[in-house]
């Protein structure tokens, strides 16, 4: 089972069709050859393995990040690494 956690764009990198997003305070450079749409800084995007699959509205992303931060705050850290490794 794979869990896509909203990401929001931060940086962008036309150079490379890179992006640098923001998960959950968690910086990384995601490839973004998939994504057909212009890109905005601030917008959220779905990642899998490196590459950006979806974008995703603003009110979804933040419901779902909220629902992720009362389930990490539910299992605690532990609980997290069984959860998500």
């Amino acid at each position: 089972m794979c869990l896509c956690i909203p990401s929001q764009v931060v940086e962008i990198h036309p150079e490379d069709s890179t992006v640098t997003v923001d998960t959950l305070g968690v910086k990384r450079r995601v490839s973004v050859h998939l994504i057909l749409e212009p890109l905005a800084l601030g917008d959220y995007l779905l990642i899998h393995v490196g590459f950006a699959i979806s974008k995703i509205d603003q009110d979804e992303a933040l419901k779902s990040l909220e629902e992720y931060r009362r389930l990490l705050a539910e299992v605690g850290e532990e609980g997290a690494r069984e959860l998500f490794i």
